[in-house]
């Protein structure tokens, strides 16, 4: 089976020009921005895991398949194939009604938990407005975002001295 993930890529100011240069510099230079990368978006993972702990244990089951992606923009997955709970449902089944919640009976791993106090197993359906993941992802945007552009001159220097 195919494995479905929700990715964020963190928005970067001036990555196309940044991405550009890297094309005329050796492919290290990509390599070591991947790398630099892959640790920004590991600090924006640990962060939407903790969060998603936060809310509860049906959320940090699929908070658990959070984790950084090695490309040349910070970014971030939740999801896969991996099979969570008692039921051993896979997450991308869960993904979506752990960050947007769920109302009433509606689709596959929407019925309420009966015994629970509130008689719901999912937060409250919030639209497009997400619980943890992309809240998370907006909080440190900026942080990431002046990281990566110091990260990325770095890497220019340091490589575009041999030409």
């Amino acid at each position: 089976m195919a494995r479905q993930t929700l990715t964020v890529k963190v928005s970067i100011t001036g990555v196309r020009t940044t991405l550009r240069k890297l094309q005329y510099l050796p492919k290290e230079a990509s390599d070591k921005l991947r790398d630099e990368s892959q640790k920004l978006a590991g600090f924006l993972a640990l962060n939407a895991k903790a969060a998603g702990y936060a809310e509860g244990r049906q959320v940090g089951l699929v908070a658990g398949t959070i984790k950084a992606v090695r490309d040349r923009v910070p970014s971030i997955t939740m999801g896969g194939s991996a099979r969570l709970g008692r039921n051993r449902k896979p997450a991308y089944g869960l993904l979506f009604a752990a960050e947007f919640g769920m109302d009433g009976r509606s689709g596959w791993y929407g019925a309420p938990r009966y015994g629970s106090s509130s008689g719901r197993q999912w937060h409250p359906h919030l639209g497009t407005d997400g619980y943890f993941f992309f809240k998370t992802v907006d909080r440190n945007a900026a942080q990431i975002d002046e990281a990566w552009n110091r990260v990325a001159d770095d890497v220019i220097n340091e490589f575009g001295r041999g030409d």
